[in-house]
């Protein structure tokens, strides 16, 4: 009876350092960075995810960044464990040693970006622009966009006078008429059609696929590999909602970024939400984003991206 009842005992008390163990598998927080405008902002004022790990004893704390280099810089240090940026942020991460992963991507959504200039402009192509001063933010998305269409155009990165602002001064300059052209993204590039009638020259179709990328610390992603797959999950989730409820997307986006609600509704349009694994063609395609930012001077070394796979992935990408 008594050896029955230290077995019992041993049981039960292993049971109990493997419930303790599990429940140590979940982190007590979950810190995501989002931007005023992008996927996790939308993810944070719908509240699914919170309610999520709410069940599970998890907190989520979201911090808000002004832009994707920021906000990897804060990946880097550690005061954030998840991301979501467009393709050119990571690369550049990369470069500065950035202890990254990817998680996932959306899909490709080369309509919400371009380079416009205003509706009276000379400027007809982009073989026009060179000698032009060129506004972008530099080591954004559409810093890409800009070296793949100027190698389409028989032109190279030192034919045009880059001047690196942020969104927001960008916008000053390209109404004061101080830069010829502006590549941008949306819903920028939206706000700026719709109110000064700015004229696309190229966006980014049949150039760069440009996608969104959700992002982990490689610390979280291998020590909770499960948080990170369930925000995929609720990324997923919820880019269905928003693909098909454009309009209440759009208000809540509105809120976010005190944008009108129609520059919104113009941007959801053009813009496919999704969360999909990566495969080998999209690392293959990030490989050469970073490989032409090399060769262009923009990065000082040469990036491995396929150095940022996920363990999960490595099977399947490799």
């Amino acid at each position: 009876m008594k050896r029955k009842t230290h077995v019992l005992s041993t049981l039960a008390l292993s049971l109990g350092l493997l419930s303790a163990h599990s429940f140590a598998a979940n982190p007590q927080t979950v810190t995501i960075g989002y931007q005023k405008a992008n996927i996790f902002a939308l993810l944070k004022y719908r509240g699914s995810l919170d309610d999520t790990f709410k069940k599970e004893g998890i907190n989520v704390r979201w911090v808000e960044f002004p832009a994707g280099p920021q906000m990897l810089e804060g990946l880097n240090v550690g005061s954030i464990d998840l991301a979501a940026t467009g393709d050119a942020p990571p690369a550049f991460a990369q470069a500065a040693k950035a202890d990254l992963v990817y998680l996932a991507h959306s899909p490709a959504n080369p309509k919400t970006e371009a380079i416009v200039v205003p509706n009276d402009s000379p400027i007809k192509s982009v073989a026009d622009l060179k000698g032009k001063r060129v506004g972008l933010n530099k080591g954004s998305d559409v810093n890409y966009l800009l070296v793949k269409a100027l190698e389409e155009a028989g032109l190279s990165y030192k034919d045009i006078k880059p001047v690196y602002l942020p969104p927001a001064d960008a916008r000053a300059a390209f109404q004061k008429g101080a830069i010829d052209a502006w590549v941008i993204w949306d819903p920028f590039l939206a706000e700026v059609e719709a109110h000064t009638g700015a004229r696309q020259v190229r966006n980014a179709e049949g150039l760069v696929p440009h996608y969104t990328f959700y992002l982990a610390s490689r610390h979280f992603a291998e020590t909770y590999p499960q948080a990170a797959q369930q925000v995929v999950d609720e990324l997923s989730k919820l880019s269905d909602w928003a693909n098909q409820h454009q309009d209440d997307a759009a208000a809540i986006l509105s809120k976010s970024t005190g944008l009108d609600k129609a520059i919104w509704q113009t941007t959801l349009a053009r813009l496919p939400y999704g969360a999909q694994r990566m495969t080998p063609q999209v690392f293959a395609e990030q490989q050469a984003l970073a490989d032409s930012f090399t060769r262009v001077g923009l990065l000082p070394v040469k990036v491995d991206v396929r150095s940022a796979t996920w363990s999960l992935d490595k099977k399947a990408t490799q």
